[in-house]
């Protein structure tokens, strides 16, 4: 069966997560992607190993389904050959600071000229104006973005995210936008310039925020479980920040993820009060309303929390699942690595390594029916080399065996 973005073929200059994560939600909807690596190699290769002079697993993660050139574009005859990359190419996408393609002397203009169908994807740390030569990295990111002022405990500091929404949320943006790209270069015939900033890619999943910001201006937000509000949004712990209040309960035997996160939906209560020994609750007025209960909500899920911690989260799950009230467990991460489901989902998989043998990766979660998903492994750096350049760029063996004596694969 074909797969999606057969025939699409990607030139992928990406390091480190932002641009990886994108380029590998393309590589699994079927494009030709080829990883443009300097022969030092992406920096994640070595970053964080956990098997000697193996390709780390912050690289083997994001790098599925991809090949791997080796080329140097310091030097002339790297800039030669990669012109022939560029013109064979239908999407080129890098991630590297700001002006740093530009300098190699590689602008929009000059890469639309060389290929007038090229879509040219740029992942940057922030969009133009004040910000736009400031490094950024997936916590800079959230910090200005919006992630970190509204996440944590009223009474504590701003918190990240474990969601690498700065740098895997503008991988999957950059997708989206280049998709929309491919889509319009069908009608017009002409490639595009792609611009993706990591702390926009926040912002823009931080927008529930925003609306609450408005809101104050008309008083406090009565959903949030805060006592005093000022002029910016809050930190509210686990309250949802939707229009049902939810919080994450304990459970027993009190570990640090024993929790089951509820959510109290107007019809969920009267169930709830039952199976807390408290059915009373449904008919009382001082409870039995939303209204009622939204300015005790913290009273709420204390009697909620007295019940849970008497059970396994795993058992309150089943309880609350039976009455129909949305919950969910807290999964660690030793129990998303092991969970059925998600094996059976193939959103948890098992990749062989050349170097460092078996290990679990993320699938892929976008399920296309004409279009299966068979998780790879990773490239070796400088795998494909030879198929490239001999092959697809038709260089003969002596210029290969020059050109990495040269140092320019």
């Amino acid at each position: 069966m074909g797969k999606a973005l057969d025939g699409v073929k990607i030139l992928d200059m990406t390091h480190v997560q932002s641009g990886p994560s994108c380029t590998q939600i393309l590589a699994w909807l079927g494009a030709d992607v080829l990883k443009l690596e300097a022969p030092s190699g992406d920096i994640t290769r070595r970053q964080l190993r956990d098997v000697p002079d193996a390709d780390s697993l912050y690289f083997t993660m994001l790098n599925s389904n991809k090949k791997s050139i080796t080329l140097n574009l310091k030097e002339e005859r790297g800039k030669e050959i990669f012109v022939d990359l560029v013109k064979r190419s239908d999407v080129l996408v890098e991630n590297f600071g700001p002006g740093t393609i530009e300098r190699l002397g590689f602008t929009w203009e000059k890469l639309n000229a060389l290929n007038p169908k090229l879509i040219f994807a740029s992942i940057k740390g922030f969009g133009e104006g004040p910000y736009t030569n400031f490094k950024a990295y997936e916590v800079v990111a959230q910090a200005m973005g919006g992630s970190m002022a509204t996440t944590g405990f009223e009474d504590g500091p701003p918190t990240a995210t474990g969601a690498q929404i700065g740098d895997s949320g503008t991988g999957i943006h950059t997708v989206a936008a280049i998709l929309a790209a491919l889509y319009q270069r069908t009608e017009t015939g002409r490639g595009q310039r792609v611009a993706v900033a990591m702390q926009h890619s926040v912002l823009n999943l931080c927008r529930v925020k925003l609306r609450d910001q408005q809101r104050l201006a008309t008083g406090p937000l009565t959903e949030y479980p805060n006592e005093d509000f000022g002029d910016d949004v809050p930190r509210s712990g686990n309250a949802s920040g939707g229009g049902q209040p939810g919080w994450a309960v304990k459970c027993a035997p009190g570990g640090p993820n024993d929790y089951v996160y509820v959510i109290i939906q107007p019809q969920g209560w009267a169930p709830i009060t039952r199976l807390m020994g408290l059915p009373e609750l449904a008919e009382d007025p001082e409870w039995s309303t939303p209204e009622a209960r939204l300015n005790k909500l913290a009273k709420v899920f204390q009697l909620v929390e007295e019940w849970t911690s008497q059970h396994g989260k795993w058992e309150v799950l089943a309880k609350l699942n039976a009455e129909n009230v949305p919950c969910g467990p807290i999964l660690s991460t030793g129990e998303l690595i092991e969970d059925e489901s998600l094996v059976s989902n193939e959103m948890i998989v098992t990749v062989d390594h050349p170097v460092r043998g078996p290990f679990k990766t993320v699938g892929c979660p976008l399920k296309l029916s004409d279009s299966p998903v068979d998780v790879e492994r990773s490239p070796l750096l400088g795998e494909h080399n030879d198929e490239i350049y001999r092959q697809v760029l038709g260089l003969p063996e002596d210029e290969l065996v020059s050109l990495k004596a040269n140092g320019v694969i």
